[in-house]
């Protein structure tokens, strides 16, 4: 049997491991306008920013789409819907996966997906964001 000291040292060690993605989770943006996609983390390892990778996805209602990619630095995307309209807003050492999307469009309706790898800490879930673009500040009526 092993003293309790152990079992609070092996549940607090467990407690902590591991990658923990956190987003806003849904948002509203006023169409044109420019909008935050909220990503934050928790990493049991020490950040390393040469290491670390974040990569942004798309889903609307058909197939995904990438948005965005910082591996060392950030690679904006240079084709498709978000080329010159996702822009890194994040700050890895601050554990700030952020990124903004300019000018939305009624077509950017679906869900964002944060992605953060930061090695040994490459398991976890992805955080999601949902984007609803709307005409005018509408309030939050999600359905």
């Amino acid at each position: 049997m092993l003293p309790c000291w152990c079992y609070c040292y092996f549940e607090c060690v467990l407690r902590v491991s591991g990658m923990r993605v956190y987003t806003s989770g849904e948002v509203e943006a006023v169409n044109g306008t420019d909008v935050r996609l909220k990503c934050t983390f928790q990493s049991s390892a020490t950040i390393n920013p040469k290491t670390i990778t974040v990569s942004w996805s798309f889903r609307p209602l058909k197939k995904k789409q990438e948005v965005f990619y910082f591996h060392d630095r950030p690679y904006p995307p240079t084709e498709g819907r978000f080329r010159k309209r996702a822009l890194w807003a994040g700050d890895i050492m601050g554990r700030d996966a952020s990124i903004i999307i300019r000018e939305v469009k009624f077509t950017y309706n679906g869900t964002f997906s944060c992605q953060v790898k930061n090695p040994p800490d490459v398991h976890g879930n992805a955080g999601e964001v949902r984007l609803r673009v709307v005409t005018t500040g509408q309030g939050q009526d999600w359905e």
